[in-house]
C-alpha cells in the first residue's frame, strides 16, 4: 500500500486513540457486571481485548448478558467528565483541520455517546462526521463504518487512512481498502496489534503529521518520524524504525 503523504482524509477510532477512557470503562464495566451478573471478579481484561467492537457484540463473544449494556452506558455517561484527550490530540486535530483534511470518527461506541463525549471535551466541531456502531449495518471488523465515513466525506479509499488501537480497527480499515494505521499511545496490546500487520505504526499523535507529509509547515516544530510496518497483502516493504 502506498504511503500516507497524499491521503487527505483521516478516520479515527475514539477510545484509546483520541481519548483516554480506560479508567472510566473499567469502572462502568465493573458496576454493570456487579448489577447484572453478581459477585465475582469482572473479566475486564478479556473485555479490553475486544475493544473496537460494538458493546453488544463483545457481550456475545464473551457469553455475558446483553442486559449489561444499560448500566454500562448509564455509568459511562455519568463518568464522562473523567475522560480526557490524550496529550497532543487536540493540537493535532486543529492542525489537520487548518490544513483542510477531512476528519471523521468511526467508533465502537454508539453515535450519541461518542458525540456527547467529544462535545464534553470541546472537540466535536473539529470533525466532519462522527459515526457510531449503532448507525451502520455491521460494526467493526466489517468495513461498513469506514465505508460510511468515506461516503459522507466524499473520499475514495486510496485517499484515506484509519487510525486505530485494536485489531478490529486494522481489519475494518483493510477490508475498506484504506491505509491501516496502528496507534500505540494508549493501553493497547502492541504485540497483538503489530501482528495484524498495519501499514504504519505511530507511537504518539504528532507522528501522524509526518506520515501525512504535514510536519514543519508554517514554522511548526517537526514531528518525529512514524514507524512504517511491512505492508499487508504482499505489497512492498516499508522501512521500519523499531
Amino acid at each position: 500500500m502506498a504511503g500516507g503523504a497524499h491521503r487527505q482524509t483521516v478516520i479515527f477510532d475514539l477510545d484509546g486513540v483520541l481519548v483516554d477512557s480506560f479508567g472510566v470503562m473499567r469502572q462502568a464495566f465493573t458496576i454493570a457486571y456487579a448489577e447484572v451478573v453478581g459477585p465475582g471478579e469482572p473479566p475486564f481484561e478479556e473485555y479490553n481485548r475486544h475493544l473496537g467492537r460494538y458493546f453488544p457484540d463483545i457481550m456475545r463473544i464473551m457469553d455475558l448478558p446483553l442486559a449489561m449494556e444499560e448500566p454500562f452506558v448509564r455509568e459511562s455517561y455519568r463518568l464522562a467528565r473523567e475522560v480526557v484527550l490524550f496529550d497532543g490530540v487536540e493540537e493535532l486535530l486543529r492542525r489537520l483541520r487548518a490544513r483542510g483534511h477531512g476528519l471523521a470518527v468511526a467508533t465502537g461506541k454508539s453515535g450519541p455517546r461518542a458525540r456527547h463525549l467529544l462535545g464534553e471535551l470541546g472537540v466535536l466541531s473539529l470533525f466532519d462526521h462522527v459515526i457510531g456502531s449503532d448507525e451502520i449495518p455491521r460494526p467493526k471488523p466489517a468495513p461498513d463504518i469506514v465505508l460510511r465515513a468515506l461516503d459522507l466525506l466524499g473520499a475514495a479509499p486510496g485517499e484515506a487512512m484509519m487510525l486505530g488501537d485494536a485489531v478490529a480497527d486494522i481489519d475494518s480499515a483493510r477490508a475498506a481498502g484504506v491505509m491501516a494505521v496502528a496507534a500505540l499511545w494508549g493501553e493497547t496490546d502492541g504485540v497483538e496489534l503489530r501482528a495484524a500487520r498495519p501499514d504504519a505504526v505511530l507511537h504518539r499523535p504528532a507522528e501522524l503529521l509526518a506520515l501525512l507529509g504535514d510536519a514543519a509547515v508554517d514554522g511548526d516544530p517537526p514531528a518525529g518520524p512514524p514507524s512504517l510496518a511491512a505492508a499487508a497483502g504482499g505489497a512492498g516493504s516499508l522501512l521500519a524504525r523499531d
